[in-house]
């Protein structure tokens, strides 16, 4: 529950997209040099402009984010809630933030959802909507739209209490416009623990009830209603299985079917701090039965949804059009979050995402893509079905400035080491090595890297047994501050920051064997805050 990139990083992607629009391998080693006369297109203004400002990620207007919240589909429109203070650029009393979407990828700025009271701080939760209007706060013309969600006392808190978090309700009967609080707040008290929060509820229909998953410090306990205010406490799980290096947070529960067979399966996240593989804040998941009441697994080994360091406290879209599960992570790390080098505004949330379920031999591996809708606002500027790398020789591309570096790269190749890089000597160094099943990102030169210890003194090597073949996919998606990269068809994601000093402007591609990259394809990425969008947070 706990984010200065340059506009060097965009003008490295784009810069590249444009260096391979005309890019052919010369004989020499010398470096390939790309340039065009097209530019993104992009306003005047400083609205959202700041050094590091995603272009094509959701971050707020100004001020502290952290997790999201409360996401649920409702009459075509998306809805995000967020962990908000709007009084600085650190941690602070957390509210609810609201954004909308029409398709994922555009956001709209609306007024602050909900706010502290006397019961307590908003912390995070999640919402649905009540269309049978089964808690009577609305009608069935005009079902409410109920968010559940922590109360953090802190008045509790400085009495030496531990008992200081419990679940509150509020409804809203215009779509998330205004909000009114249960007057019967809080709907689940605490029995003197010292975490317990973040309820994610849903409908079942196969148990015709609302169930709710929330945590307790070391395990998640299950709930059930018949009205979204009664609740009935119905078990716990977790407190011999998985990862405990740190509490557990934002749980989120979800039945998907496996890829290529009849066979469903439950899916349980859990996000905890710290205890993730590469340090500080991760989420990881299990795999088991759900029958409304507890759930099982047999799962032994710790999965994780993202290797990098910088995807946290994810969940999913309540009530999605063709029952697709989006999952959004707050990308960021509770090692280092309150010190990014960034002004006004801090943090922003992963690309949307699609989660799928694939069985890989006897292991189910729970996947994650950027979704579909990516592609309207992608141009695509490269493309060659095979381009040979030679051993030990180095493919260099240089490229000029442009407005922007963003970018999406993907290709078909074996052992590759992708290096960006600046004048200054700033670079990021992707590596996937088939022999011994890795992937690293070293970022520990990356740029800015100073500003926390943590921040850039390791690099980040995982494991990858998942991948079975020599060759696989990569997927590269670049902002002004952020890396995502996906393997597979995400069977592996890493997402992390970064903060270079000047833009890149160097890709080099080396292999230490000789190959032939299929499939090779590279677009600009538009960005999305437009000047004559209504941007301010009062308007919808």
């Amino acid at each position: 529950m706990q984010l200065k990139l340059h506009n060097l990083l965009f003008i490295l992607a784009l810069n590249i997209i444009a260096l391979l629009f005309s890019c052919k391998k010369k004989e020499d080693n010398s470096p390939i040099t790309i340039s065009t006369t097209e530019a993104i297109t992009t306003d005047s203004t400083s609205f959202y402009k700041e050094s590091f400002r995603p272009q094509f990620h959701f971050s707020p207007e100004k001020k502290w984010m952290n997790d999201p919240n409360g996401l649920v589909f409702y009459k075509g429109t998306y809805h995000l809630f967020y962990q908000y203070f709007p009084g600085d650029i650190v941690w602070g009393p957390m509210h609810w933030g609201h954004a909308t979407s029409k398709d994922l990828i555009h956001w709209k700025h609306h007024k602050i959802a909900l706010f502290p009271d006397k019961l307590g701080l908003i912390f995070s939760g999640s919402a649905v909507i009540d269309i049978n209007n089964t808690s009577g706060l609305g009608t069935t013309q005009n079902p409410p739209m109920i968010a559940i969600f922590t109360y953090h006392n802190m008045d509790f808190e400085k009495a030496g209490k531990i008992n200081t978090q419990s679940q509150g309700l509020a409804y809203s009967l215009n779509e998330g416009e205004t909000w009114t609080k249960y007057k019967g707040n809080p709907i689940i008290g605490n029995n003197n623990l010292k975490d317990f929060r973040d309820p994610k509820v849903f409908w079942n229909p196969e148990t015709k009830l609302w169930n709710l998953a929330l945590v307790a410090g070391d395990h998640a306990q299950f709930y059930s209603s018949k009205n979204l205010i009664d609740w009935t406490y119905m078990s716990q799980f977790g407190k011999n299985r998985g990862a405990h290096g740190g509490v557990w947070e934002c749980p989120d529960i979800f039945k998907l079917k496996v890829e290529n067979s009849e066979e469903e399966k439950w899916v349980l996240l859990i996000s905890i701090n710290p205890g993730a593989p590469n340090g500080g804040s991760g989420t990881q998941y299990f795999i088991g039965d759900y029958d409304g009441k507890s759930f099982k697994t047999n799962q032994k080994d710790i999965k994780w949804i993202d290797y990098g360091t910088d995807n946290y406290a994810g969940v999913t879209y309540n009530n999605t059009p063709n029952n697709e599960r989006i999952f959004i992570g707050w990308m960021s790390n509770w090692l280092y979050a309150r010190n990014t080098p960034t002004q006004n505004w801090r943090s922003a949330m992963t690309l949307p995402r699609k989660l799928s379920l694939e069985k890989i031999g006897s292991n189910y591996v729970l996947k994650n893509t950027p979704i579909q809708q990516l592609k309207t606002i992608k141009i695509p500027e490269y493309s060659k079905e095979l381009l040979s790398v030679q051993a030990n020789n180095k493919i260099a591309f240089e490229y000029n400035h442009l407005n922007q570096s963003q970018f999406h790269f993907k290709a078909l190749a074996k052992n590759l080491k992708l290096t960006f890089s600046n004048e200054v000597n700033d670079s990021l160094v992707l590596i996937y090595d088939h022999k011994i099943n890795s992937f690293s990102v070293d970022r520990t030169h990356s740029g800015i890297v100073n500003f926390e210890t943590d921040f850039g003194k390791l690099i980040h090597k995982t494991e990858t047994p998942n991948l079975t073949t020599p060759t696989l996919e990569y997927q590269i998606i670049l902002d002004w501050s952020s890396i995502e990269i996906f393997l597979n068809g995400g069977v592996y994601s890493f997402t992390e920051q970064i903060f270079p000093n000047k833009p890149y402007t160097k890709l080099s591609i080396q292999s230490n064997e000789d190959q032939e990259i299929k499939n090779l394809s590279i677009a600009k990425i538009k960005g999305i805050w437009e000047t004559n969008s209504t941007s301010k947070p009062s308007k919808k």
